[in-house]
């Protein structure tokens, strides 16, 4: 059975004030806008429409809390780089998120989603600057593998593991295809350790 099949809808939060209280452990899902991010949520826990998904970038605007029972949490981020949204609301988004990845006492480790066409655009070490100050780990999903040739995903594979390790440590990264559900046993087996290890 998979790892997440039991989650389920907590509580949505458009502000750091309407957070759950940071009991227990909590792990974050980022990327941009499109990246897969809410596909890979769904195929992990083996659920068609646990987290929105849609063809329209941009539509995660909250942050989607999602029970595991016993004060353990999946938590979905608003998509970041999608630049149909209005400024102000970015800026909202980016104070908002910066904040939760570096003061939330309770996220115990960030998933971060990349397409694997498109690995480490600026965002995307943006947000690993702004985590990795916390010493917490961050395991990378290049989703979309299956649109890669074999070749082509296991280079990309081995130039992102490279700059990671290079620039952020405390990183690890893997291929993943929601549409194939390929990865699902790596990526249960690092956030698995990561929620149910004391």
């Amino acid at each position: 059975m998979p790892l997440f099949q039991n989650a389920t809808f907590f509580i949505s939060a458009h502000n750091l004030s309407d957070l759950p209280p940071a009991n227990g452990v909590e792990i974050a899902f980022a990327g941009r806008s499109n990246a897969g991010k809410s596909s890979a949520l769904n195929t992990l826990a083996n659920h068609n429409r646990l987290a929105f998904v849609s063809k329209q970038p941009g539509r995660t605007q909250l942050i989607n809390f999602f029970t595991l029972g016993n004060d353990k949490h999946l938590v979905d981020l608003p998509g970041y780089g999608y630049a149909k949204v209005p400024e102000a609301m970015r800026a909202h988004w980016q104070m908002v998120l910066s904040r939760y990845l570096t003061e939330r006492n309770s996220l115990r480790g960030l998933v971060l989603v990349m397409d694997s066409r498109h690995p480490l655009t600026s965002l995307d070490k943006q947000m690993l600057d702004w985590f990795c100050t916390t010493g917490k780990p961050v395991h990378v999903l290049l989703t979309k593998s299956d649109k890669l040739s074999r070749n082509e995903a296991n280079q990309t594979l081995m130039k992102v593991r490279k700059e990671l390790n290079d620039t952020w440590r405390n990183c690890s990264v893997q291929l993943f295809s929601s549409l194939k559900k390929q990865g699902v046993e790596e990526a249960e087996n690092i956030i698995g350790k990561w929620l149910f290890s004391e």
